[in-house]
Order: C-alpha cells, then sequence, then structure tokens
C-alpha cells in the first residue's frame, strides 16, 4: 500500500502559500456572490480571480476514468448536488435559498491547494441552518485528531459520531479526503465513516505522521448518506434530494498536531446574495 509523501519545512510554506490562494478566491467570491447569478458567471469570477493570484485551477481538464475531462475553473453545486457539480450542469439563476458548495483547487508554484466551503444564498432554513453548523463544527472536531498519536481512523470515529450521533443527520458514503501535495490526490484516502472491515479502508489505520498533508472534507446530507451519478458526468447528488454541505480544509500534519494550511476559511459568511 503506498505511503502518502513527507514534506520538507520549505515544502511545508509553499503548500500553505497554495492554500492562501485558495482562502483569498472564497473570500472575494464570498463577496461577490449575488441572488441572480448562474453558475457559468461564478466559474469565470473563479477563473479571473485565479488569474489575479498568479495561480491556476488544478480541477479544470482534470481526468477520472470513463468520465469526460472536468468542464469548470471550480466545483460548484447546488442544494442536492454534493459535490463534482460544473459550471454548465445547472442553467438557472441562483435564488433565495439555495444551498451552494464551491470547492476551489490551485496550483501556485507547483504545489497544490485545495478547500471547499457552503454558502446560503439568504437567510436558510432552520434545518439548513443546523446542517451547515454541524458541517462546521465537524471538520474543527475531526482535524483536532489529525495528530502523531493517532490514526486516520480517529478522523472517522470523531465526525460520525458528531455528525450522525449528535446531529442526526448523514455523512455521504464512497467520498472522502486525501492525501495531496504536488499532485491533487496522494495517498492516504480519508474516509469520513468507519468502515465495516479493516479490509473496506487500509489507510484508516495507518498512523498520522508528521510532514503528511491532508485535504480532509465532511460531505454531509439531510436524509441519506447514498448518491445517485449519471453515468459518464461528474456531479454527485443525494439520492433522495435532500440539502447537502462540503467543507474541506488542507491540514499539515506536524509533531505537535494538525496545522490549518487553509486558516481563515472559518471567518467566511455563511450567508451572501
Amino acid at each position: 500500500m503506498p505511503r502518502a509523501s513527507i514534506v520538507t519545512e520549505s515544502d511545508a510554506e509553499l503548500a500553505y502559500a497554495a492554500a492562501q490562494c485558495v482562502v483569498e478566491t472564497h473570500r472575494r467570491l464570498a463577496a461577490f456572490l449575488r441572488r441572480g447569478q448562474t453558475l457559468a458567471e461564478i466559474d469565470r469570477f473563479v477563473a479571473r480571480t485565479l488569474e489575479d493570484l498568479r495561480c491556476r485551477s488544478c480541477f479544470l481538464h482534470y481526468r477520472v476514468p470513463k468520465a469526460p475531462p472536468f468542464p469548470s475553473h471550480a466545483c460548484l453545486s447546488v442544494n442536492d448536488c454534493i459535490v463534482h457539480g460544473t459550471a454548465g450542469y445547472l442553467t438557472r439563476p441562483l435564488a433565495e435559498g439555495d444551498l451552494l458548495k464551491v470547492d476551489v483547487g490551485v496550483v501556485h508554484r507547483g504545489w497544490i491547494g485545495d478547500a471547499a466551503w457552503t454558502y446560503s444564498f439568504g437567510p436558510p432554513t432552520d434545518e439548513v441552518r443546523r446542517l451547515m453548523a454541524c458541517g462546521r463544527e465537524s471538520i474543527r472536531r475531526g482535524v483536532a485528531q489529525l495528530r502523531p498519536d493517532n490514526t486516520y481512523l480517529d478522523w472517522a470515529r470523531t465526525v460520525q459520531s458528531y455528525v450522525e450521533g449528535e446531529c442526526g443527520f448523514h455523512l455521504v458514503r464512497g467520498l472522502g479526503g486525501h492525501g495531496y501535495g504536488r499532485r491533487l490526490h496522494e495517498p492516504p484516502f480519508v474516509s469520513n465513516v468507519v468502515p465495516g472491515s479493516p479490509f473496506e479502508w487500509p489507510d484508516g489505520a495507518e498512523p498520522c505522521r508528521p510532514g503528511t498533508l491532508v485535504a480532509v472534507e465532511p460531505m454531509i446530507a439531510v436524509g441519506t448518506g447514498r448518491t445517485r451519478q449519471a453515468r459518464h458526468e461528474w456531479p454527485i447528488f443525494t439520492a433522495d434530494g435532500s440539502m447537502s454541505v462540503h467543507y474541506e480544509h488542507d491540514v499539515l500534519i506536524t509533531e505537535n498536531g494538525p496545522r490549518v494550511l487553509t486558516e481563515g476559511l472559518e471567518a467566511l459568511p455563511d450567508e451572501v446574495g
């Protein structure tokens, strides 16, 4: 089983700079977002922002087997679309009550930054407000477990017990976080749920080694952890059409515990537009 790459201190600072490009993109985007915009307009804004920050999207033209190249600069996912929404999958203007997940991935000086946040257009319903609060708190609690005396199972136990045990929502099955560095996806895979057996998630037993970069990302839905996806298409939806949220941080595991490279995302507003 391949192990995660271990970065040097100088590499870690380059990874931090890339992560902060993502944070700045989200800051500018949160100020830009308004009801009536389309996903295509939002994606164009992301593209202009990345150019201004002297980085580029690591999502645009990204390929996985049996799927076309990803066509957008950011992943833009609305309401029951959990992740991997493209700028063209939804063409109507965004309206009050819509819940937009924006996942921004960049390449900056050869290093990846990758983080997502969730925005409500106007005041959310009470249920969606609780869902968003659950997402933010789950990632905060989970990140605290990414320290050298733990394994990645400690992340999953903490996140799952909070989301499903305390909040009563559902973590999306089959999706999770990942190592990264100079490439978008590297070991380890970071599940958000505890597997039924060790064979389902071998990386779960791996220790959190200092020098490891991980992008951790709870994806949470109101009604189910199951998904649906059209064949050979990117967007992934909740199976029951219920609302979903997505929060993602870049984290460097150090001897002293987790260092959140995407620090600053927590200050973003929940409501826009």
